[in-house]
């Protein structure tokens, strides 16, 4: 048995394990809550974008959700499916797709508004500590993106 303080490939330093498990775990509390609004998580994702935005391009989607567009195409499909965004040519440039709100999409958004107090009270974690937790999240993010955008751009 290796020391894990001693052993830096010990499963239980890797930041990679940490995230892998954390990001399961806090998706698995949204399911029960996304269900009964017929909604996935990324869909929902989709949702809280378009509930600050709409219309988005697919394009704007795409890199507000850091998903590319081959990923967000069937999130959209079956969204349009359920009723809830409609897409369809820019008006103002027909090779963009534009992604807007239907009657049905804007007023999931009265049922959607529970959801942030019920992953707080279900995670037990106070609201200025989950704050704390976004923040340093989104310095990982930044920090890795800007890691992989410096690897590419190296000559090879």
């Amino acid at each position: 048995m290796t020391d894990v303080d001693a052993d830096p490939l010990a499963l239980e330093r890797q930041v990679c394990f940490a995230l892998s498990v954390a990001s399961r775990s806090v998706l698995a509390v949204y399911r029960p809550l996304l269900e009964p609004m017929g909604l996935t998580h990324p869909q929902y994702l989709v949702m809280l974008a378009l509930w600050e935005d709409s219309p988005l391009s697919v394009r704007d989607l795409s890199g507000l959700l850091q998903l590319d567009p081959g990923t967000l195409s069937p999130l959209l499909k079956r969204l349009e499916a359920a009723g809830y965004v409609r897409r369809e040519r820019d008006r103002q440039d027909e090779r963009l797709l534009a992604v807007t709100l239907t009657e049905s999409g804007r007023a999931l958004r009265a049922q959607a508004e529970r959801i942030p107090p019920a992953i707080v009270a279900r995670l037990g974690m106070g609201l200025d500590e989950l704050m704390r937790l976004h923040g340093d999240l989104m310095r990982v993010i930044n920090a890795a993106t800007e890691a992989v955008r410096n690897e590419r751009d190296q000559p090879r």
